[in-house]
């Protein structure tokens, strides 16, 4: 599919859009996505930057579709919620594949006298046996959009998610308004009860339905004489008509179109060759996923040959099939460093762009080498990772140096 393709004006406004297998609307979604502008966002995929930067499975996409189709929605916090619940139901390939769906975001409500709303990932949902659930919504690909998104959606319905009923004491959240006072017993369960189930219909995309349950609520408080609670609901009616998602649209706007991209960045750590390890973390999809990080205890007695222990690191790590294949590999330093992993990668049979990042005199990122045209958009991604593969491998050297030094 390309650009001519397109039939249909595209609508200047927030909400989701549907590359599809076939023409008709009805056919199967291949890759389902969210925008600030629906337009913008569609026609960067054909854009003269993108045929540069994209990557395989995006190209693959592309190549398979025959339509776009969209829907238009009142906000981007609106169109997340719509994007998880299409992706839950359609499970499009070019969404699902090559991510373990364990590593995805979920919200969930418990089941509860006061229920709890907690941010929980897919492998929590399956092995966790203490989690009892009442409902549950996502996929949601990206755990930083969700939590942005909660900020909002947690103003509008304040709700619990650590403290305990009853204390008497103020939890944090409720001394800055994001706990309704289930803690200091302010709010009893029936009135929790409301706000659970408007925050259960705002995440099942019931926007119209929630605010005529609120009109109702505020008709009856203002026919009770109760005016302080009736204002109270007639200033949340007015939020939800008014989202303000800024936070949300400045994400969506910077937001890489292939969400799947796997970047993993190496360093190694020591002091004059001893105590030696190494870091291995991971961007994905828009985050850092700290689950995925592993550290390393240098077998090898290199001292300090920096490349010979990231060559031991690096084969260490490909000897894991079970782990999924990083898209970019990122290693601390230069050339030398580039070339070390190019040849580890050749002896397994590896076909992985190598990215080195040149720090300057202060520790800062100054340049990179290598294969730098892979990293596309994402450079910034590339930094991040970096610093946080420096940070875990003197963390961990620290630590190990500590735990051997108190043995003496």
């Amino acid at each position: 599919m390309d650009q001519k393709d397109l039939k249909q004006p595209l609508p200047d406004s927030p909400g989701v859009y549907f590359f599809r297998s076939g023409i008709s609307h009805r056919s199967r979604p291949l890759y389902i996505g969210k925008a600030t502008s629906l337009r913008d966002r569609v026609r960067s995929y054909f854009s003269a930057d993108m045929l540069n930067t994209r990557g395989p499975r995006i190209v693959a996409m592309l190549r398979e579709s025959k339509s776009v189709s969209t829907e238009v929605t009142g906000s981007v916090l609106e169109a997340l919620i719509v994007e998880a619940k299409y992706i839950k139901r359609y499970q499009p390939i070019y969404n699902v594949q090559e991510r373990d769906d364990t590593s995805f975001n979920y919200l969930v409500v418990t089941r509860e006298t006061f229920p709890r709303v907690l941010v929980v990932r897919g492998r929590e949902l399956r092995h966790d046996p203490t989690l009892k659930i009442q409902a549950t919504f996502g996929p949601f690909p990206h755990g930083g959009e969700l939590r942005s998104a909660l900020k909002i959606i947690r103003k509008l319905f304040p709700y619990r998610d650590r403290c305990m009923p009853g204390i008497g004491k103020p939890c944090f959240n409720r001394q800055i308004g994001l706990c309704p006072g289930v803690c200091t017993g302010e709010m009893d369960a029936r009135e929790y009860g409301k706000t659970i189930k408007n925050l259960k219909l705002f995440f099942d995309g019931k926007k119209r339905e929630i605010a005529a349950h609120l009109k109702r609520d505020m008709k009856a408080l203002g026919h009770a004489h109760k005016f302080e609670q009736a204002a109270r609901v007639r200033n949340t009616l007015f939020a939800l008509d008014h989202v303000r998602d800024v936070s949300l649209l400045k994400r969506d706007i910077s937001e890489v179109t292939e969400p799947s991209v796997r970047i993993e960045a190496y360093d190694i750590a020591h002091i004059s060759g001893a105590h030696t390890v190494g870091a291995l973390t991971v961007w994905e999809g828009g985050e850092l996923m700290r689950s995925h990080y592993r550290l390393f205890k240098i077998r090898g007695k290199r001292g300090s040959d920096d490349t010979g222990n990231l060559r031991e690191v690096l084969l260490r790590r490909m000897g894991h099939s079970e782990w999924r294949l990083p898209d970019i590999i990122v290693v601390d330093g230069g050339v030398a460093q580039v070339n070390v992993a190019r040849s580890v990668l050749a002896e397994r049979g590896f076909d992985i762009a190598v990215v080195g990042v040149v720090k300057d005199s202060r520790h800062r990122a100054a340049k990179f080498v290598g294969n730098v045209m892979a990293l596309g958009s994402r450079r910034d991604a590339a930094v991040l990772a970096n610093a946080e593969a420096h940070r875990c491998a003197i963390a961990y050297h620290k630590k190990l140096r500590s735990r051997l030094s108190s043995r003496r």
